[in-house]
C-alpha cells in the first residue's frame, strides 16, 4: 500500500492539550497540513451527537484520537466507573464519526496496559486477551481494548484504514505532575522537587521498587504516531516504545541526580506494585523504520525544567493516553 500522505490534509488530533496530543500537535508544525482542534468547552467528546456535528462540520482527513481520561494506580482504583465509562464514549464517539464522515485515516493511542499482568517479556503485540489484567488498572485497560477492537472491527466491516498505536509509558512536557492522579515518573519528579525544595531528608515511594518499567519521552512517541499514520496500515495494533526498561528504584535515584536531591529514598512497603515487568517489543515498528532517539536520562531532565517552568498540569483531565 502507497504511503498516506499528509500534505494539504485537514488533521483533527483529539486530546490536543493532554501530553501526547500536544506533542503530535507540535510534531505535526512540520507537515504541510492544517492541524484541527477542540477544546472541551467547544466540544465534549463524551456527548455522541456533539462528536458527530461536529465531525460533519470540519470533515478532517485524518485523526489522531489521543484523548483520554488519564490517571496513575491511585486514581484508576478509587475512580473505575469514570475510567471504564468516559474513554469507552469517547473513543466510541470518535470512531463511529470517523466512519460517518468518510475520514480517511484514523490512528487511536492506547496503552501498555492493555496486556496481560504476566505476559511474557518484551511483551509482542499477539500477548493481547491472552490472560489476566493488572487489576489496578484494568478499567483503563479494558477501555481501550476496547478502542484498539473497535478501530479493527470498522477496518474489517467497511473498510475504513483505521489502526492502532500502544505507547509504553509515556513522560515529558505537559504531564500530570498531581500525586494523587499522575502516573510514576511524573509522581517521582514532584516527590523529590518538593523534598527538595522543602530541606527533607528523604522521598517515599510506593513498594519495594524492583518492580521494571519501560519509559518513551512523547516528543518520541508523537514522532512515532506519525511515522505510522503515513507507512501502517493494517488489522493488528503496533507496540511504541522504547525497548529498554529500568527498576522504579533505579528510576527514582535518575530523577533524583536530574532534580538535585540528595537524601535517602524510603519504600512504603503498605503500597502495591503493580505489575512485576512491563517491557514491550519493538520489533513490529523497527520493522517499519522506527528507533527513538530521546535518551531517559536526558528526558528527565528536560521533563524537570519543563515542571519548574511552569508546564504542568495539577488536576486529573481528559488528556492524552
Amino acid at each position: 500500500m502507497a504511503a498516506y500522505d499528509l500534505k494539504g490534509k485537514k488533521v483533527y488530533v483529539a486530546g490536543h492539550r493532554g501530553m501526547v496530543g500536544s506533542a503530535i500537535v507540535r510534531r505535526l508544525a512540520a507537515e504541510a497540513c492544517t492541524v484541527l482542534t477542540a477544546t472541551r468547552a467547544e466540544l465534549d467528546l463524551t456527548r455522541q451527537e456533539q462528536v458527530e456535528a461536529w465531525m460533519e462540520r470540519n470533515r478532517p482527513d485524518a485523526v489522531f484520537l489521543a484523548a483520554a481520561k488519564v490517571g496513575g494506580i491511585f486514581a484508576n482504583d478509587t475512580y473505575p466507573a469514570d475510567f471504564l465509562y468516559e474513554n469507552m464514549v469517547l473513543e466510541a464517539n470518535i470512531i463511529h464519526a470517523a466512519h460517518k464522515v468518510d475520514v480517511e485515516k484514523l490512528l487511536f493511542l492506547g496503552s501498555s496496559c492493555i496486556y496481560p499482568k504476566f505476559a511474557d517479556q518484551p511483551i509482542v503485540e499477539e500477548s493481547l486477551l491472552t490472560g489476566e489484567l493488572e487489576p489496578t488498572n484494568e478499567w483503563y485497560a479494558i477501555a481501550k481494548i476496547a478502542g484498539i477492537k473497535l478501530c479493527q472491527a470498522y477496518r474489517k466491516q467497511h473498510g475504513n484504514d483505521f489502526i492502532s498505536a500502544m505507547p509504553t509509558n509515556l513522560y515529558g512536557p505537559g504531564d500530570n505532575f498531581d500525586l494523587k492522579s499522575s502516573h510514576v515518573m511524573p509522581a517521582l519528579i514532584r516527590k523529590a522537587h518538593d523534598a527538595k525544595m522543602s530541606g527533607a531528608e528523604s522521598v517515599t515511594v510506593w513498594g519495594t521498587g524492583t518492580p521494571r518499567r519501560e519509559f518513551l519521552h512523547v516528543d518520541d512517541c508523537a514522532e512515532a504516531c506519525v511515522h505510522l499514520m503515513k507507512v501502517y496500515s493494517d488489522f493488528s495494533h503496533v507496540n511504541v516504545g522504547s525497548g529498554s526498561d529500568v527498576t522504579i528504584l533505579e528510576l527514582t535515584e535518575m530523577v533524583c541526580r536530574a532534580v538535585g536531591f540528595a537524601g535517602k529514598i524510603v519504600h512504603d512497603l503498605s503500597k502495591p506494585d503493580g505489575t512485576p515487568r512491563k517491557l514491550m517489543s519493538g520489533a513490529k515498528l523497527q520493522g517499519l523504520g522506527w528507533t527513538p532517539k530521546i535518551a531517559l536520562e536526558d528526558g528527565i531532565a528536560a521533563t524537570y525544567q519543563a515542571f519548574v517552568d511552569g508546564n504542568f498540569a495539577e488536576r486529573q483531565h481528559v488528556s492524552a493516553a
